[in-house]
């Protein structure tokens, strides 16, 4: 079974081709006075769930990219927001209780498609402004060190002879993009993913923790956020990464689901935006800087700090590639008899 997800790559080769901008001409060439360079300023990253997860992994990006650039500015705090994985926060951009000038929300493709099957709520797409894509992650399929399962051919095997005795968890609910994951997964074991077992947290995080203590079979987030959770003690086996061929660094030596029989890719692009009633400066000032941090030498070495992989788009570029996005989203969530919005 072949499932389908919008493409990274032509933009990852496009990113190798592109912005060989002056780090010190694009910063000094912001516009000055009413139009002053916002992102100087001091501001912060909403990451819209509890600790531990991938959002905080992409605020920790944001603003060491940004400090990168801008050694001398106000560290980006990063505040945690929790609530419907996202939910809660675009609410607060789209009805401007969030929002202003200094203010960054952290976004993923499982953003854009809980906005594709109207989970945030009835706001159109435009409530926000895209700022950046940071990087790329993956989705993994991971256990407790001591599960019994060894490899994702296991995994199958029990699915076929009960789905309803394997646990899956991770963040979001039904519908969610590691609720999907578990779904495909269990469709291609040839089972009924509507009877699978699935159990939702506020976030990777708090699923990793549920894992180490015994509560989840199968842990169906992201690699990025299970590898720092590795990385901090947690006893974690890697089944499998939902990339489309093997990754470098770390995740060398991890196969892919392709591999192992399941043709299930899932690539989590990570990125920002600000409210829509941003100030038009501020916007410009945040993307010009955030352009200059990706093309800075160092940021694919950054990005790998963070389990990421650099993939950097901004504005029209951006904003194709959410409204690509969500049709390729509401087609799925289609086929997962999943409703979608607008209807």
């Amino acid at each position: 079974m072949m499932i389908s997800m919008p493409s990274t790559d032509h933009s990852l080769h496009a990113l190798a081709h592109s912005r060989r901008h002056v780090l010190a001409t694009l910063l000094s060439g912001m516009a000055t006075g009413a139009q002053a360079d916002a992102s100087a300023e001091p501001g912060e990253c909403v990451a819209p769930s509890k600790p531990g997860g991938g959002f905080g992994l992409t605020c920790g990006l944001a603003a060491d990219a940004i400090q990168a650039v801008r050694p001398g500015r106000t560290p980006l705090p990063t505040r945690f927001l929790p609530g419907g994985i996202g939910a809660v926060a675009f609410d607060q951009v789209a009805t401007g209780r969030l929002g202003g000038p200094g203010t960054l929300v952290a976004f993923s493709s499982g953003s854009l498609l809980n906005i594709a099957q109207g989970r945030f709520g009835p706001h159109p797409v435009n409530a926000v402004r895209f700022i950046a894509t940071l990087g790329t992650d993956y989705g993994v399929i991971a256990v407790h060190r001591d599960a019994r399962y060894q490899n994702l051919a296991q995994v199958t095997a029990a699915l076929q002879r009960d789905s309803a005795r394997v646990v899956f968890g991770a963040g979001g609910t039904i519908g969610s993009q590691d609720w999907i994951k578990a779904a495909q997964l269990v469709r291609a074991a040839g089972q009924d993913h509507k009877k699978m077992r699935f159990v939702a947290f506020e976030g990777g995080g708090e699923a990793l923790k549920a894992l180490k203590g015994g509560h989840l079979d199968i842990f169906t987030g992201d690699a990025a956020e299970a590898m720092q959770a590795a990385a901090q003690g947690l006893p974690l086996r890697f089944l499998a990464v939902l990339a489309p061929e093997r990754l470098q660094g770390t995740l060398a030596g991890l196969p892919t689901a392709r591999e192992q029989g399941v043709d299930l890719v899932w690539p989590t692009v990570r990125g920002l935006y600000m409210a829509a009633t941003a100030p038009e400066a501020a916007m410009r000032a945040w993307t010009s800087a955030f352009e200059a941090a990706m093309a800075a030498p160092g940021y694919v070495a950054l990005c790998s700090r963070f389990g990421l992989y650099p993939f950097a788009l901004t504005g029209a570029a951006l904003d194709g590639f959410v409204q690509r996005s969500l049709q390729d989203y509401r087609r799925m969530a289609q086929d997962l008899g999943l409703r979608t919005w607008p209807r």
